[in-house]
């Protein structure tokens, strides 16, 4: 059955050529080489990555949580490492930011974060209420959201240049009670990206060009169907440590 797409003319739409099978192998092997080279590239830039320094910031902020009033510190959920979205949600927002919303859309299951010792959080300006209902309407009640409404939170970790009323992602790593910021990127360098690859300790493989003391497993030699995962392994992988070295616990 021929069906007709109401919205375009396919029959205007350019398409590639057509090639036999042995030109389209030839030229997929050819983008392969390029492809390679772009996937060392990246490893190369998330090594840079991890070797940043960090910087000291106040883990008393204050936010909003659903349970109540919350700070930095408590983000972490008793993980080492911590990830946040700054969402544009405003108060009162009819109109929600599509961009954010494509973001939370693309969050994968935070099980597969969780027992990598990390914890990812969203936060906007909108008020806790505010921002559970859209988030029940965008089907991820499983992401901890707090409100920086009323607090100093938003202006002095959102890493946008275009103020606190835009969105962005902050990184940051906690050493007992004190905590750091270890990465920000915003714009386009929210775009595509993996969350376990700007987390400090990455992807924690041996393939990886880490610093000493980085906790790293065999390549490969980890993860689950999500629902398998225990209540230990979610909790985190690595022990607090209080020295500035990471305790690998496992």
């Amino acid at each position: 059955m021929t069906t007709t797409h109401a919205l375009r003319d396919h029959a205007k739409t350019s398409i590639p050529p057509v090639v036999s099978a042995e030109e389209w192998q030839r030229a997929r092997d050819e983008l392969l080489v390029e492809e390679k080279a772009h996937t060392r590239a990246g490893d190369a830039l998330a090594a840079k990555r991890r070797r940043l320094p960090m910087l000291e910031v106040d883990a008393g902020l204050e936010v909003t949580g659903p349970d109540g009033a919350a700070t930095l510190l408590d983000m972490f959920e008793g993980r080492r490492q911590l990830i946040v979205y700054h969402h544009m949600l405003k108060p009162d927002d009819e109109h929600p930011c599509p961009g954010c919303s494509a973001v939370t859309d693309h969050v994968p299951h935070l099980a597969h974060l969780n027992v990598e010792d990390v914890t990812f959080a969203m936060e906007a300006a909108a008020p806790i209420d505010e921002f559970q209902a859209y988030m029940a309407r965008m089907g991820r009640p499983d992401i901890p959201i707090y409100s920086s409404s009323g607090s100093t939170f938003r202006d002095e970790l959102n890493p946008s240049p275009s103020g606190p009323g835009s969105f962005g992602l902050s990184v940051f790593l906690r050493d007992g009670e004190s905590v750091y910021r270890t990465y920000t990127t915003h714009g386009r360098g929210v775009e595509g990206v993996s969350f376990i690859d700007v987390a400090p300790y990455g992807r924690q493989e041996s393939f990886e060009d880490s610093p000493p003391g980085w906790p790293q497993r065999p390549t490969y030699s980890f993860g689950k169907v999500h629902d398998e995962y225990t209540q230990e392994e979610l909790a985190g992988m690595a022990a607090p440590s209080t020295t500035g070295q990471v305790v690998d616990a496992g």
